[in-house]
């Protein structure tokens, strides 16, 4: 099996578990409205690579070089797919992206109306804290991890971190972007949420304060060159292995990486941002670093 295939396979364990995990991760005994549960798991079981939770397993895997640390990490992998697809269905509504899909699916305010859609993701933010309280009360962390855990997704995914960079994405449409600011909306939109997914399963495998600021390096970089991907696979994807339409961005009138400096330097930025990040996760010397380098790699080679 090639190393490609290796990690495909790797990532796809990592989503079932993931996956079997969600279906269970609101309590039964909690009474809420049906349709609110139906908008929140319509979305939330929508699929995608659940790239996010992944890396939470794998950091703590590679920092302790066991999968002992999975059941400690898998609530905070919930937790963090839960804040990821509350972005998207609020991100997906006509006052924002206007999208009528996702991942091949009608989005959320299509199916459900607007009026849900939004609560549906107010749901889904505020359910990830009450996840990462329990992996404290249940699942073996300490309550100081969970605290620095809790702290640096309220950070990670608000203001200064995801919000902020979806804040100056829409702020940028009203006019042209430079290469600074457009920097800036990705390295939050994007990256902020996988700089949490790393260092938060850091925590979990007992990260040293040097490790975790390397794993910061990595997060940044590769979520940096994930968004710089997604908008190079915009113009020149596969529509049917994205699950939604290319070109989406032009006909917006989105500022991208290739319209500011052209295709070829773009996919020279995804490369060296890789290669800093995989030095990143060399230098921490972490028990298992094996598969954090191989998702790099991947996200370079993927098609959707």
């Amino acid at each position: 099996m090639s190393e490609q295939s290796a990690i495909q396979q790797y990532l796809k364990q990592c989503a079932a578990l993931i996956e079997s995990e969600l279906v269970k991760s609101l309590p039964a005994a909690w009474d809420v409205p049906e349709q609110l549960a139906q908008s929140m798991f319509y979305s939330l079981e929508a699929g995608g690579k659940r790239l996010r939770p992944a890396l939470i397993l794998t950091a703590a895997e590679a920092v302790r070089g066991s999968k002992a640390s999975y059941d400690a990490s898998l609530p905070v992998a919930c937790a963090v797919e839960y804040i990821h697809t509350y972005s998207l269905v609020h991100d997906d509504l006509p006052a924002m992206d206007d999208d009528d899909y996702r991942r091949g699916k009608l989005t959320n305010h299509k199916v459900f109306g607007e009026a849900m859609a939004i609560l549906s993701g107010d749901a889904l933010l505020t359910h990830a804290f009450y996840l990462v309280a329990q992996a404290a009360k249940n699942n073996g962390i300490s309550a100081e991890t969970a605290l620095h855990i809790v702290e640096d997704l309220a950070k990670l995914a608000g203001a200064p971190g995801m919000v902020g960079g979806q804040a100056a994405d829409m702020l940028g449409e009203q006019g042209i972007t430079s290469i600074e600011e457009l920097e800036y909306i990705h390295l939050h939109k994007t990256s902020d949420l996988i700089v949490f997914s790393v260092t938060a399963g850091g925590r979990i495998g007992g990260a040293t304060e040097r490790q975790l600021e390397l794993l910061e390096t990595y997060g940044r970089n590769i979520g940096l060159a994930f968004q710089i991907q997604d908008d190079i696979l915009d113009l020149v994807g596969d529509e049917q292995k994205l699950g939604k339409k290319t070109n989406s961005d032009v006909e917006q009138n989105k500022v991208t990486y290739p319209f500011l400096i052209g295709l070829n330097e773009s996919k020279a930025q995804v490369e060296r941002l890789t290669q800093e990040a995989k030095s990143a996760v060399l230098e921490a010397g972490f028990e298992k670093p094996e598969r954090l380098l191989d998702i790099a790699d991947y996200l370079v080679q993927r098609d959707h």
